[in-house]
C-alpha cells in the first residue's frame, strides 16, 4: 500500500526553471541478460504492435510473438514527436540487440542534452569519464561511479550555468498551480519570496550551489503554510473511504491514531518513525483488504499458462491468501514462493528482447537518426 504523505518541494528542481541536469548513467535502469535462445541479427527487421510507451523506450509485441523492447534513444526530441506513438499502432524497427538496458545510454546518447557551446577538448574528456561510469557499472561499484559523476558535472555545469536563462518569478510561483484553488499569497510574503529567488538565481549562476540551497530553505520555509493549503493531507476518514475495506469499528481508533502519527513523522520529517509507522499501519489494514481473485491475478499477465499449472497456481493462490489474512506469513511466503516456482519459467520464456532502433517506420513514414 502506497503511504498519504505531504507534497513537499514542488518545483524546486533545476529543470523546473530551465536549468538543465545531466547525469551519465540512467537511475534506476533494471540489469536484464538477454536470453541465450534469443537471436536478432544485427539490423535485422522486426515487425509488431506498440503495447506501451515509456519516454524513449517502446514495449511491443512482435508479429513472431515474442516481446521486445525497443530503445529509440538514437532519434531527436523532435524526430520522436513527429513519429506520433500511439499504443495498438504497428511499427516496424531495425537495429542492434543489446544484452541489458542500460546499454541504450551510450555516450551519443547523453552528449544529445548538452549545450552546444561545449568544446572538443572539454567533450572528449567527458566520453573518457563517460565510458568509465560504465564499465564501473558494470562492476557494481556504484561509489566510484559517483565520484566520476561529480568530475563530470564540474565540467558541464560552467556550461550549463552559462546557457541557462531561468524564468521570471512571477512563473516560477504560477507553475506551483496556487491560482486554480483561488490561494493568494500575501504581499510581504510575495516580496520576500521574489528577494529570495533572485538571489537563488544569482548564486547559482556563481556556481555557489551549497548557498544557493540554503536560499531553498529560506523559499520554503516561507511558501510551506501556502503548500499546505494547496495539498491538505488526506484525513484518515477519506483515505479509508477510497478502499474496499471491512474494518471492524473497534479497530478503527488504534489505525486512527497511528495514521495521524505517521503524517506528524513526515510533516516533522521524521524518516525512522515515518516508515516504522507506516509499517505498522500497513500490516494492520493489510488483514481488511479484499484480495484480487485468481481470475483477476491470473489477468495481470500478458502471456498463457497451461491448465495443468493454472490448477496447481490457484490451489497455491487461495492458500496464500488465506494464510495472509490470518497474519501467518511465514506459511504464506512458502506458498508465494511455490508460485513464483511455478511461474518463473513462463517469466523467462517471455522476456523482453532489447534492440536499439537505427530506422524506424510508422504511420507509412521511415525515421532514421541524425547524426
Amino acid at each position: 500500500m502506497k503511504k498519504t504523505t505531504k507534497q513537499a518541494w514542488m518545483i524546486a528542481s533545476a529543470l523546473t526553471i530551465g536549468m538543465a541536469v545531466f547525469t551519465p548513467h540512467q537511475a534506476g535502469a533494471t540489469s536484464v541478460k538477454a536470453s541465450n535462445e534469443i537471436t536478432v541479427k544485427a539490423e535485422q527487421q522486426m515487425k509488431g504492435t506498440i503495447k506501451s510507451i515509456d519516454g524513449d523506450g517502446l514495449m511491443i509485441k512482435g508479429k513472431d510473438g515474442k516481446n521486445y523492447y525497443i530503445g529509440i534513444q538514437k532519434f531527436s526530441d523532435e524526430q520522436i514527436e513527429k513519429m506520433k506513438l500511439v499504443e495498438g499502432q504497428e511499427i516496424s524497427v531495425e537495429g542492434n540487440l543489446v544484452q541489458d538496458y542500460s546499454d541504450f545510454y551510450t555516450f551519443d546518447v547523453y552528449k544529445k542534452s548538452l549545450p552546444n557551446e561545449i568544446t572538443k577538448e572539454d567533450l572528449a574528456k567527458l566520453e573518457k569519464l563517460f565510458n568509465q561510469t560504465k564499465k564501473l557499472e558494470k562492476e557494481g561499484k556504484y561509489e566510484e561511479v559517483e565520484k566520476i559523476n561529480l568530475e563530470m558535472e564540474k565540467i558541464t555545469n560552467p556550461y550549463i550555468l552559462a546557457s541557462w536563462v531561468p524564468v521570471s518569478f512571477e512563473k516560477f510561483i504560477e507553475e506551483y498551480g496556487f491560482n486554480e484553488k483561488n490561494i493568494v499569497i500575501k504581499e510581504q510574503d510575495k516580496k520576500q519570496l521574489k528577494a529570495i529567488y533572485e538571489q537563488w538565481i544569482k548564486l547559482e549562476k556563481s556556481g555557489k550551489g551549497e548557498k544557493a540551497l540554503e536560499k531553498f530553505d529560506e523559499f520554503q520555509k516561507i511558501l510551506q503554510p501556502y503548500l499546505d493549503a494547496l495539498y491538505p493531507p488526506v484525513t484518515f476518514d477519506d483515505y479509508i473511504s477510497d478502499m474496499e475495506l471491512d474494518i471492524p469499528a473497534e479497530a478503527l481508533p488504534k489505525l486512527k491514531t497511528i495514521y495521524k502519527d505517521a503524517q506528524k513523522a513526515d510533516a516533522d520529517k521524521n524518516d525512522q518513525l515515518s516508515e516504522k509507522l507506516w509499517n505498522e499501519f500497513n500490516e494492520m489494514i493489510n488483514p481488511y483488504m479484499k484480495p484480487l481473485s485468481f481470475e483477476e491475478y491470473l489477468s495481470d499477465f500478458d502471456f498463457e499458462i497451461k491448465a495443468k499449472d493454472q490448477k496447481q497456481l490457484k490451489q497455491l493462490y487461495e492458500e496464500a491468501i488465506a494464510l495472509d489474512k490470518k497474519g501467518d506469513y511465514e506459511k504464506s511466503n512458502k506458498k508465494w514462493v511455490a508460485i513464483d516456482k511455478i511461474l518463473n519459467p513462463y517469466y523467462e520464456a517471455n522476456k523482453e528482447i532489447l534492440i536499439s532502433a537505427s530506422k524506424v517506420t510508422i504511420n507509412g513514414k521511415v525515421y532514421l537518426p541524425k547524426h
